[in-house]
């Protein structure tokens, strides 16, 4: 187990060195209002499935979402015009540069939270996930202890069990 964790270990060592020197530059304003305005056309487009609506009711639930995409799309129309104005009277647009290391890390935690997720909804089980969760965290931050690895597993499916068992609560 220990030269499986090595030869990860290693692995991720070799990604690094190499996402490190790795960059990208973006217009931040022109890229951002792009991204959030179609944010909000796509909440327009399934908001219909998502939020009922009652006949009876003078303000339905899908008013203050509207509203609040319309000035959305408003602001960041708006944005967007500035910025290819910008590019039209070649003015200096606000650059990002992002570095690809940081950002994968950020990924890989978030894809540690979605299949925890996951586990728990297919099956069934709170517990498979946050055990998934533990070990996860657990080898992505490179913890060496065995000791850790059991005092964090031993907690998880002891909160799990009092949640359950004790209170009687379901998830």
């Amino acid at each position: 187990m220990s030269k499986w964790v090595e030869q990860f270990n290693g692995r991720m060592d070799a990604w690094g060195r190499k996402l490190h020197e790795k960059e990208i530059r973006i217009p931040i304003d022109l890229v951002t209002g792009i991204v959030f305005f179609f944010f909000a056309l796509w909440i327009f487009l399934v908001m219909p499935d998502q939020v009922a609506i009652s006949e009876k009711d003078v303000v339905n639930g899908r008013a203050f979402p509207t509203l609040l995409m319309a000035v959305m799309m408003l602001c960041c129309a708006m944005l967007v015009a500035k910025e290819l104005y910008k590019l039209a009277t070649k003015q200096p647009l606000n650059w990002k540069v992002i570095n690809v290391q940081v950002e994968m890390k950020a990924l890989v935690i978030l894809a540690i939270l979605v299949l925890t997720w996951l586990l728990s909804r297919l099956t069934g089980l709170f517990v498979v996930g946050a055990v998934f969760c533990c070990l996860g965290f657990l080898l992505y931050f490179r913890c060496r202890k065995k000791s850790y690895y059991v005092i964090t597993l031993a907690l998880a499916v002891a909160i799990w069990a009092a949640f359950r068992f004790a209170l009687g609560v379901d998830f």
